[in-house]
Parts: structure tokens; C-alpha cells; sequence
């Protein structure tokens, strides 16, 4: 199978592609972390070229309600943000998922078809995914664990840990090992 990884620069869900046996780019206007096929560049350039699946996870910056006190000064950016997840969704390609944390996606486009968290698939933390599939089923939680430690902010919010600990947005974009392999192994299968 050909396999687009749009808008991602970690490599996580291209090699669980790849371990799975089949041909997995990415593509990112960023280098990748990690060596492998790795286009880098706007991935609007490339999606005719012959996928059977794309998996695109749109930068969040715009779109993520964790920001929602922000969105005033931000409108024209969010409506570049949508076009952007809109072009994405209507690729002529067989199967896609859009990969996204709780957003306006749901509110400007459309609701997620599935909502998933790293600890359904092995990874003891707590991280509200949202997918936006087209030909694809929902993902089946491959192992249920705890969900992690979380801490209390001095404003009182609660946050898991390991988001509070990681400033850096690389860290806290990057894919889940357990949902990437889970994304490989059942929709790979297809």
C-alpha cells in the first residue's frame, strides 16, 4: 500500500507503516526527526500522486479549543487553518484520516467520526485525539492501561503530566507509539 503521512515531521506513524510492510512518506514543511521517506514540503503539491491512504494530522495552532480564549484576535488564520483540513478531507484519495486534538473542525466542518486517547492503545497518558475518517472503521483499542499521572495548575486547571512537563510543541504534536502501530497494523490490513 502507498501511504501519505501528511503534515508530520516525527517519522511515528510513517515507520509503524513502514514496519508494517508497506511504502509510507511523509511530508512536512519541516525535516524530519527521523531518517525514512520524508518529502519536505507543502503536502498539497503532492496528493495526486497515486495514494491508497493518507493520514494527515493539520497543525493545530488555529483550530485547537484548548486556544479558544485566543480565537478573536485569530479569525482569518482559522479560516486558512479550515481551508487547509477541507482540502485535506476532499483528496482524491481512497481512504484518509485527519488527525486533530478537540477543535472548530467539529464545529466549522464536521464531527469527528471517532475520539481516541493514547491509553486505549498501551501509552499510560491522557490526549483527547479526534479522527475525521473517510473509508476507514474506527480504530479498536489494542490495550487498555492506566491513564497517567495529571497535576493541578496554579490557576486550577488539570493537566496530564507529561503535557505540563513538555513546553516544547515537537513533543507535544508527536504520535502516540500505540495508536501509530494500531493505525499500521488494522488499517494497514485493509
Amino acid at each position: 500500500m502507498r501511504v501519505l503521512i501528511a503534515c508530520e515531521y516525527s517519522g511515528v506513524v510513517r515507520d509503524a507503516f513502514t514496519r508494517a510492510g508497506h511504502w509510507a512518506v511523509s511530508c512536512d514543511l519541516l525535516a524530519s526527526d527521523t531518517p525514512g521517506w520524508h518529502y519536505m514540503g507543502d503536502v498539497l503539491e503532492c496528493l495526486n500522486d497515486g495514494w491508497d491512504l493518507m493520514i494527515a494530522h493539520p497543525p493545530c495552532t488555529h483550530l485547537a479549543v484548548s486556544g479558544a480564549k485566543h480565537f478573536h484576535k485569530k479569525q482569518d488564520l482559522q479560516i486558512e487553518a479550515l481551508n487547509f483540513v477541507r482540502a485535506l478531507m476532499d483528496a482524491n484519495i481512497p481512504r484518509i484520516c485527519i488527525e486533530n486534538p478537540v477543535s472548530i473542525i467539529s464545529s466549522r466542518i464536521r464531527k469527528p467520526d471517532q475520539i481516541i486517547q493514547p491509553w486505549q492503545f498501551g501509552d499510560p497518558y491522557q490526549k483527547t485525539t479526534c479522527l475525521w475518517l473517510k473509508n476507514l472503521p474506527n480504530l479498536v483499542p489494542t490495550r487498555v492501561v492506566d491513564k497517567g499521572e495529571f497535576v493541578v495548575t496554579p490557576s486550577g486547571k488539570k493537566l496530564p503530566k507529561w503535557y505540563s512537563d513538555n513546553k516544547n510543541p515537537k513533543v507535544r504534536s508527536k504520535t502516540f507509539q500505540g495508536i501509530a502501530d494500531a493505525m499500521a497494523n488494522q488499517w494497514g490490513l485493509l
